[in-house]
């Protein structure tokens, strides 16, 4: 099945296809998981079919643990009539009067009869037609599913990217005041090393201040930071099975929030650095439920 949307990996689907002799109920749970990881709970009638069904979860969906449980319920009430296996039910009543002089407490219950197993003669299933209504409804149900994981996926990528744009506010910010606090920060440096050191030379000051106004420049910091806002971007509008892709991004905003963060020289990047940090965090949590 082609995507090209954002799926979470949440999401509850039923659904029930009505046959000749009976009904298949599907209700299929998923939640977020690392794999793709399926657990079916199928009637004995129903065992065959497993390949086929995980065939077409896998094509369906790239990650989750999904609970898949099938419910194969016959039809009752008035459409379906009782019928006994008369031929069984004198066997057992023959066998009975054949142990009754050992046991003369013995009373025959009709009812005990219709309990054996065979007696009630379980109607005739076209394996067919019951086979095509377990897949029928199954991929009805897993289609709910898969619209579930993209409605709650449409809201976590506009989670994200609220969070982007504010990344991308912060960047902004700092980039703007940068030229200021890289000049206010050589001035301090030369005022506090011609204090102290009168007799260097002038030259070896202004070496000094130049290598350590480089060690407070984040322009790469800051670059890098708006090359992943815009991969992160590309990455959500091409949708799919993004989720580990996403993941690895977070990575790599972290670091260049930690080196903004460490190389911090005035109260502005430090804030920053830290309002960084809470996004980048608050997309992460949010990317662990992206398939």
């Amino acid at each position: 099945m082609a995507n090209n949307k954002v799926r979470s990996m949440t999401a509850f689907g039923r659904a029930e296809v009505t046959y000749s002799t009976g009904t298949a109920v599907w209700e299929l749970r998923s939640v977020n998981h690392r794999y793709l990881e399926p657990h079916f709970r199928l009637p004995e009638a129903a065992r065959a079919l497993e390949p086929k069904l995980r065939e077409v979860l896998r094509k369906t969906l790239n990650r989750g643990k999904v609970e898949l449980g099938l419910n194969l319920k016959p039809i009752s009430g008035e459409t379906a009539a009782i019928e006994v296996n008369q031929a069984l039910a004198e066997q057992l009543v023959k066998a009975a009067n054949q142990v009754s002089p050992a046991a003369d407490s013995l009373s025959l219950n009709p009812l005990e009869i219709l309990k054996w197993p065979g007696v009630i003669a379980e109607p005739e299933t076209n394996a067919e037609e019951q086979a095509n209504a377990i897949l029928d409804s199954f991929k009805q149900a897993l289609k709910q599913v898969v619209d579930n994981r993209e409605r709650e996926g449409a809201e976590l990528a506009g989670f994200i990217e609220a969070r982007l744009a504010s990344i991308g506010e912060q960047v902004t910010t700092v980039r703007a005041l940068l030229p200021q606090i890289l000049q206010n920060q050589r001035e301090k440096l030369r005022t506090r090393l011609e204090e102290l050191l009168e007799e260097i030379d002038k030259d070896r000051i202004e070496q000094e201040i130049a290598l350590l106004a480089q060690k407070a420049d984040v322009d790469e910091e800051l670059d890098r930071l708006e090359a992943h806002i815009t991969e992160t971007r590309r990455v959500l509008k091409n949708g799919g099975a993004i989720g580990r892709r996403l993941d690895f991004l977070m990575q790599e905003f972290n670091r260049e929030a930690n080196t903004l963060s460490s190389k911090s020289v005035v109260t502005d990047t430090t804030q920053a650095a830290v309002e960084l940090k809470v996004l980048i965090e608050q997309m992460r949590e949010q990317i662990q439920n992206i398939e």
